[in-house]
């Protein structure tokens, strides 16, 4: 697969399973400016190391989830716990609020009883326009802005 410039800048600051056995795994979309930026907040709130990373386009994905297929893992994040269960969205980040320390301050919020359905559609909708976030934030999402909304040069060319 190829690799993009954002996938590159992610991952070189962002340890894989190799280098962190028996962690947690999160599945990102590395194309995604929003996820990436996200995973990176996760990184630096992960004071004891429990969690690894790997962007959902790293052919190592293959070996930590399987059965998940891209489309999957496009819609959004997952992580791989240390015991091999698979948590996505906003159960995803629920769980995380259980590991790291820094984020128990926002558990309480994420555990009300019944309030699950909310954190979903809500995660779900900031999932959805992930790449259209991406694009407003100045950075360059390079060939991922380019696969959801056309080259600059296309849109130019139709006026």
């Amino acid at each position: 697969m190829m690799t993009t410039q954002t996938e590159i800048r992610a991952s070189s600051q962002l340890p894989p399973p190799e280098q962190r056995p028996g962690t947690d795994v999160v599945i990102y979309d590395g194309d995604c400016v929003i996820c990436t930026g996200g995973v990176k907040i996760l990184y630096y709130l992960d004071w004891f190391h429990r969690l690894s990373y790997l962007s959902l386009h790293d052919a190592r994905v293959a070996e930590v989830a399987p059965e998940l297929s891209f489309e999957e893992m496009m819609e959004e994040m997952w992580v791989v716990d240390h015991l091999g269960r698979k948590h996505s969205g906003a159960e995803a980040f629920r769980y995380l609020t259980r590991r790291l320390v820094l984020l128990w301050p926002v558990m309480p919020l994420l555990h009300i009883p019944g309030s699950l359905p909310l954190w979903k559609w809500l995660y779900r909708k900031v999932a959805a326009a992930r790449y259209r976030f991406g694009k407003r934030s100045g950075d360059d999402c390079g060939d991922a802005c380019e696969l959801h909304f056309g080259s600059s040069k296309e849109k130019e060319s139709l006026r």
